[in-house]
């Protein structure tokens, strides 16, 4: 009875500290809630973009001496098969057009059941014409010139040639998948899909292909195509587990007549690896803002101490035993733990309801539960932790006397006479120098292997430097604070006037709970520093990334017999919305034996269209590397790779070897100017890029590969539509905007975006709360002295005077030690996460409006609490006393 007397008490009179306390616990359980939540809901989705990303779930290669029936059978009968259809694939010598003026290199026709289209809807995109019967891909349609109604012959060798009438044109996805060689590595695959495929119906294709069956079996096979049930796991890593099992069952079962193309299992292969660095990244970004929101609730319940220990030592003088005692620190504890966990997950409710549509964050209504009690859990272990641990210790240590007293004697602590912030600075040095020397691998996932290898040893280096850091800049603030009251008065002359040196002297005084009072506040600002930094990186580098793939806002890619390149140029240019138009050659070279891509290119308009960054050329720049080219006609720009291979030096001669328009063999000579690491449109390894001009005199061929094309940024699909119409189907358009969701990860397009999202709204959060909650309960702790101060004539300037001292001390000392330990996190994480950036930075991108936006809201919280402060101090000091 006498606990509830007193936690209604506290409720009456003390309401402001205990809504401060719970504010603290509140943010660290709607963190934890929120990431936890989005993080499991982030997984489940990963595995249903990976699912949905799939044309075909299986292709079942059928082995010459096994029965396909067979085969069919044991597909059929198998758990989680929705539908199993037969495909025939047949090499063709080359197609012609009815006139017999336009042909084609070899290339495929597939052999399709009627229903195929139903059960494998992603396979095809129809263009012109039907989506049935004879159909032409349309690089197929735009180099031999057919349209639907056009007679197309189809080579077949030591055949007959066999002509059939084409009924539409469609874009055929998914063909690397289609074209693969089933059971190869991925060095042995082909490196392209073919550019010439016609699809038959299946009657049709045996009537023309089992001859050749007959007499070349080497031309002709078959494959069975797999559509799977796709109830599975929400774990990307168990659906890959369980996908793959299925798929050696299968094999087990067709006792080697069947080897399955598990190419769901090849994207849930990609989307556990995506899984496990959302884990690693929850423990780098997340963990540290859960930590950091306890150690809030922590200081917070810590500054009202002084408070709970006189009270205390007030009931303990009128015969309050440790027992009763024990009672109302734990009802307070849970007090403030069930509020604010509370105030906590309906926090985290609604910040799922607004940012992602859900108020848990689209998991299941299961998962976002237990997330929620786990989150609760944690919640009311901060509030008894920080609540009841500190009672405990001084019932079970000190007397009445020492509780009743006011004074503070500073001592050593251990951490500080031992060294442990310097020990763990060099620690997380050191682990830091032995991991980085071999480079980092955070997340292996051996090719096959159901599971995947996280190196948790990593977490060393950033945790070591988190601990280390705060307990230096612990050291240093209470060092400057209790041996530079000279220096500090003479700094605060101009906000403390006359009195800055007894200001300073004050200031020496406090030095323990403002050191409290920095360290917390750096920790926040370093959080929302690396946290920022390492998403606006991140972004940049996703950014970069799709358009090296794509080359530009939109590039158009053309056949080699196409109209001629400054047609189309001009045709590009006059789209409403496109800015600039460059072209690029692409040829393949030939370098001693080596085979590799030679891009050429027009010095004057590339970098218009192409944005190229000096990134891209180590040891110069986009300037200084184009203006080479531009110089210098016969400049080549070499891979890395290729110079290390062939031990080239800046102005060696290379002789390269080209195809010219006979199909002959011409050996041009160039000059090495300079090395290029990435370029537009072109592979990660080996490559060169060259003068377009220079190229086309000394072949002969003026042909261009493709035009890139600028937008300014903007609309990048609506002008690629546009183009599409100017040109018809001859040319293949694509846009950076389809590209960037292509090559983005499951780890990209959700988990990245919605975590830094989470993080970056909780970094100005609890930045905004340590300063203006901790700062305000340290100077509401002395609110007595002000009040006596006002009492015997303090003026309100000298009283303005103490207490935004104190406030340029903090936001001095937090501001410059956090933006600091942000900047070193920042790099170590970049360089750890390493394996997230494709390309890795040269340098982070700093996030300024955010930035901005944090020093603004710190600064404006800390002078709330300040003017707050001031206020209570001057408003009737008789009653503050006797309240005191």
């Amino acid at each position: 009875m006498f606990a509830v007397v007193w936690l209604t008490g506290l409720l009456r009179r003390r309401a402001g500290r205990l809504a401060a306390a719970a504010i603290g616990v509140a943010v660290a359980v709607a963190m934890l809630g929120s990431l936890g939540t989005f993080l499991t809901a982030a997984q489940r989705s990963m595995t249903a973009r990976a699912v949905d990303s799939v044309a075909v779930d299986w292709q079942v290669q059928i082995a010459q001496t096994a029965s396909q029936a067979t085969v069919l059978d044991v597909l059929r009968q198998s758990a989680g098969v929705r539908a199993a259809l037969p495909v025939g694939y047949a090499h063709s010598s080359g197609f012609t057009n009815a006139d017999g003026d336009r042909s084609t290199g070899a290339g495929w026709v597939l052999g399709v059941p009627a229903d195929y289209f139903a059960s494998f809807p992603q396979t095809r995109r129809p263009l012109v014409g039907a989506d049935h019967g004879v159909l032409a891909m349309q690089q197929t349609a735009a180099n031999t010139g057919i349209t639907p109604g056009s007679a197309v012959v189809i080579g077949r060798a030591g055949l007959a040639s066999v002509s059939v009438t084409v009924d539409g044109v469609i874009d055929l996805r998914s063909a690397d998948a289609l074209f693969q060689t089933i059971g190869a590595s991925a060095n042995t695959q082909p490196s392209a899909p073919p550019d010439n495929v016609l699809l038959l119906d299946e009657t049709h294709w045996h009537t023309v292909f089992d001859p050749l069956a007959a007499m070349r079996p080497d031309l002709v096979s078959s494959q069975i195509h797999v559509a799977l049930d796709h109830t599975l796991p929400s774990d990307p890593a168990a659906a890959f587990t369980e996908i793959t099992a299925r798929a050696k069952n299968v094999e087990a079962r067709a006792g080697g007549g069947a080897q399955v193309g598990n190419n769901l299992g090849a994207a849930l292969d990609a989307a556990r690896s995506d899984a496990a660095y959302a884990r690693v990244l929850f423990l780098f970004l997340g963990l540290p803002a859960a930590v950091l929101a306890a150690l809030l609730s922590a200081a917070v319940v810590t500054a009202d101490g002084d408070r709970r220990r006189r009270e205390h030592a007030l009931l303990r003088a009128r015969g309050a035993g440790t027992a009763r005692l024990t009672r109302i620190a734990a009802g307070e504890a849970v007090l403030v733990g069930v509020l604010g966990s509370a105030a906590g997950v309906g926090t985290a409710a609604v910040i799922g309801a607004t940012m992602f549509g859900s108020a848990g964050f689209g998991a299941t209504t299961s998962t976002a539960w237990t997330w929620a009690g786990s989150a609760t859990a944690l919640g009311i272990g901060i509030a008894v932790a920080a609540v009841l641990g500190p009672s405990w210790h001084d019932l079970r240590t000190g007397t009445v006397a020492l509780g009743r007293t006011a004074l503070w004697r500073p001592g050593r602590v251990r951490w500080r006479r031992f060294g442990l912030d310097i020990i763990a600075l060099a620690i997380a040095a050191a682990v830091y120098w032995s991991t980085a020397r071999n480079g980092y691998h955070l997340v292996l996932a051996p090719e096959g292997a159901p599971a995947i290898s996280v190196s948790y040893w990593a977490f060393a280096a950033p945790a070591l430097l988190w601990l280390g850091a705060a307990l230096f800049t612990w050291r240093t603030t209470e060092f400057i604070l209790g041996h530079s009251s000279r220096i500090i008065g003479f700094l605060m002359r101009p906000i403390a006037g006359n009195l800055s040196q007894l200001v300073a002297n004050s200031l020496s005084r406090q030095r323990r709970p403002l050191a409290r009072a920095i360290v917390l506040l750096a920790l926040t600002v370093a959080f929302a520093v690396s946290t920022a930094t390492f998403n606006a990186t991140y972004r940049h580098q996703a950014e970069i990334d799709a358009r090296l793939t794509n080359g530009a806002d939109v590039t158009v890619t053309e056949p080699t017999t196409a109209t001629p390149a400054s047609d189309t140029a001009k045709v590009i240019a006059g789209v409403p919305g496109v800015g600039a138009v460059t072209p690029l050659q692409h040829r393949f070279a030939y370098i001693g034996n080596d085979a590799q891509d030679l891009y050429g290119i027009d010095p004057a308009t590339i970098n218009a269209a192409a944005r190229l960054q000096d990134s891209y050329f180590p040891g110069s720049t986009v300037t200084d590397a184009i203006h080479q080219l531009a110089a210098h006609p016969d400049a080549i720009l070499v891979s890395a790779e290729t110079v290390t291979d062939y031990q080239l030096r800046s102005g060696d001669t290379i002789q390269l070897r080209l195809t010219d328009p006979t199909g002959g063999s011409r050996t041009i000579p160039f000059r090495y100017a300079g090395i290029v690491a990435e370029f537009p449109t072109a592979p990660k390894d080996s490559f060169f890029v060259a003068n377009a001009a220079y190229v086309a005199a000394r072949t002969g061929n003026d042909a261009v590969g493709a035009y890139l094309v600028d937008t300014g940024g903007r609309d990048t699909r609506a002008v690629a539509d546009r183009i599409r119409t100017a040109l018809g189907t001859t040319a293949t358009v694509t846009d950076l905007t389809g590209t960037r969701a292509v090559i983005g990860s499951s780890l990209t397009a959700v988990d990245l975006n919605g975590l830094t999202r989470v993080e970056l709204v909780f970094g100005i959060t609890i930045a905004a709360a340590a300063g203006a909650l901790v700062f305000g309960l340290t100077l509401t702790q002395r609110r007595r002295s002000f009040a006596l101060a006002t009492a015997v004539g303090a003026q309100p300037r000298q009283l303005r005077g103490f207490v935004l001292a104190e406030a340029a001390v903090l936001l001095t000392g937090g501001l410059t030690a956090g933006a600091s330990i942000g900047a070193a996190l920042t790099g170590l994480l970049i360089t750890e996460l390493s394996g997230v950036f494709d390309p890795p930075p040269t340098t982070a991108t700093l996030p300024w409006p955010y930035l901005t936006a944090l020093t603004a809201a710190i600064i404006a919280a800390v002078l709330l609490a300040s003017t707050t402060t001031i206020r209570l101090a001057r408003h009737r000091p008789l009653t503050v006393l006797h309240d005191l």
